[in-house]
C-alpha cells in the first residue's frame, strides 16, 4: 500500500469517531496551550523588560535601600529594617568621589501628585522627583525646551521645576502658549517651570514623561527630610573603568555608613545589566515550572492516546483481518495506526500552540509587553507531539499488527 492510501484511511478512521478523536486531541492542546502560553507571555515580558530596564544611562550603577526587583514577607522586612540612605551621607559619598565619576545623581521620588496651572490640571498620578542637575544624564533624558536643574538651585533650595512631556500637554494645551516661566502648583506647592523634558516613552505601564524634577534641596523643603531614603546614581567615567568605579564607590559607601570589614553591606547596588540577569533567573525557574507542568500533561495526554488507540485496535478488530486477509502487511497495520496517533497529537499540538501564542500575547500586551512569536518553543511543541503520537501510540500500533488474521475474522 502507498503511504498516501495509508494516510487517507487513517483519516477516515479519525473522523468516524468525532468525540473520541476530539477528547483526545484536546488533552493534547491543554499541555501544549500551557507550556506555549507561559513561554510567550515571558519571551515577550523578558523582551520589554531588557529594554525597559535600561533605564539607567551608559556606565551606570545605582545605590540604594532596597533591591531592585523585591519580594514579600520576612526577605521585605529584612531591607525596611536597614538604615535609610540620608541627604548627609549622600553628601559625604560625593565628597569621596570627587573628580573620579562623570556624574552623581541622588533622587527621590514622590508619587500620586497632582499638577494645577490656570483651569487645567494632570490626573493625581504623576511623580514629583528630588534631584539634580545629573538625573538627566544617568536616566536617559534630554532637555527639549528651556534649562536644566543646576548647581545654585540645589544650593539655594529654589522652587524651581522641570515638567515631562504629559504635564505639558495637559496644562499647557495651547501650542502657542510658551510653559516657561510660568508658576505651576504641584502637590499644593508652587514652582517656576525652568524647563521641559523631551519626550521619552513608557516602560510596564509607567510613563517616563510624567516627572517633575525639582532640587533635592527644595525637596526636603517642601515635603521633609526624616523618614526618607535616597537613591544614588552614579555613571563611571567610561565603560574600561565601570568595575573599578563601582568598587570605589561601594568602598567609599562603607566607609560613610560606618561599616567594620567583618560586616555585609547595608545597602545595594544594581546596574541595567544586574537587573537583567536577575529578571532572567526569576523567568529561568517560571519557565522550568511550567515546563514541568506541561511535561506532566503531556504524559497524561499520551496515556490518553494509548487507551484510546487500544479501544480502537479491539473496535476495529475484523476491519483488521479482512484487511490482512486480502493482503496487507503488519508494516501496513503498523503505518496506519501510528499515523492516526501522530495525527491526533499533532493536531492538539497544533490548536495548542495557537491558542497559547494568542492568549501569551495577550497576557503579554495587558501587561504593555510587546507581541512576539516563540518559534522556538513552537517547533520544539511540535517535536514533542510527533514523539508522544509514535511513543504512546506504538503499543496498540504493535498489537493491531501483530493480530492473527484468522481470530481477528472470528473476533465479535
Amino acid at each position: 500500500m502507498r503511504l498516501s492510501e495509508i494516510l487517507s484511511m487513517a483519516i477516515v478512521s479519525l473522523n468516524a469517531n468525532k468525540l473520541r478523536s476530539g477528547l483526545t486531541i484536546f488533552g493534547i492542546t491543554i499541555g501544549v496551550f500551557s507550556i506555549i502560553g507561559v513561554m510567550t507571555i515571558m519571551n515577550a515580558l523578558q523582551s520589554s523588560i531588557e529594554s525597559g530596564l535600561s533605564f539607567l544611562g551608559s556606565n551606570t550603577f545605582q545605590i540604594a535601600k532596597y533591591p531592585s526587583i523585591q519580594f514579600g514577607g520576612s526577605i521585605r522586612d529584612k531591607y525596611a529594617n536597614r538604615r535609610d540612605i540620608i541627604y548627609d551621607e549622600v553628601q559625604r559619598l560625593q565628597t569621596l568621589l570627587q573628580g573620579q565619576v562623570d556624574a552623581f545623581c541622588p533622587k527621590i521620588f514622590n508619587g500620586g501628585k497632582q499638577a494645577v496651572y490656570g483651569g487645567y490640571k494632570t490626573n493625581p498620578n504623576l511623580s514629583i522627583v528630588g534631584t539634580n542637575k545629573d538625573f538627566l544624564a544617568v536616566n536617559q533624558h534630554n532637555i527639549e525646551l528651556g534649562r536644566n536643574l543646576n548647581d545654585e538651585d540645589v544650593e539655594f533650595a529654589r522652587s524651581v521645576v522641570v515638567i515631562g512631556q504629559d504635564i505639558k500637554k495637559r496644562l499647557f494645551p495651547n501650542q502657542n502658549e510658551n510653559p516657561l516661566d510660568k508658576l505651576v502648583k504641584i502637590g499644593g506647592k508652587t514652582y517656576r517651570v525652568i524647563g521641559i523634558l523631551a519626550a521619552k516613552g513608557s516602560a510596564f505601564g509607567t510613563s517616563d514623561d510624567n516627572l517633575a524634577l525639582i532640587p533635592i534641596t527644595r525637596y526636603f523643603v517642601d515635603y521633609g527630610k526624616y523618614n526618607r531614603s535616597i537613591n544614588v546614581a552614579i555613571q563611571a567615567k567610561s565603560q574600561a573603568e565601570f568595575e573599578k568605579t563601582m568598587d570605589k564607590a561601594i568602598g567609599a559607601m562603607r566607609v560613610v555608613r560606618g561599616l567594620e570589614a567583618d560586616e555585609e553591606n547595608d545597602f545595594e547596588v544594581y546596574s541595567n545589566d544586574s537587573l537583567i540577569s536577575t529578571f532572567e533567573e526569576i523567568a529561568g525557574v517560571v519557565k522550568i515550572g511550567a515546563f514541568i507542568i506541561s511535561f506532566i500533561a503531556l504524559i497524561t495526554a499520551g496515556i490518553g492516546i494509548m487507551n484510546i488507540m487500544l479501544v480502537s485496535v479491539t473496535e476495529r478488530t475484523k476491519e483488521i483481518g479482512i484487511r490482512k486477509s486480502i493482503g496487507a502487511k503488519k508494516k501496513n497495520i503498523l503505518t496506519q495506526f501510528l499515523i492516526e496517533a501522530v495525527i491526533l497529537s499533532e493536531l492538539g499540538g497544533i490548536i495548542g500552540i495557537l491558542l497559547g501564542v494568542i492568549g501569551g500575547n495577550v497576557g503579554a500586551m495587558v501587561l504593555n509587553a510587546t507581541a512576539v512569536f516563540p518559534w522556538d518553543w513552537a517547533i520544539i511543541g511540535l517535536v514533542v507531539c510527533s514523539l508522544i503520537g509514535i511513543g504512546f501510540g506504538f503499543f496498540p500500533a504493535m498489537k493491531a499488527a501483530s493480530l492473527d488474521p484468522v481470530e481477528a475474522l472470528r473476533f465479535e
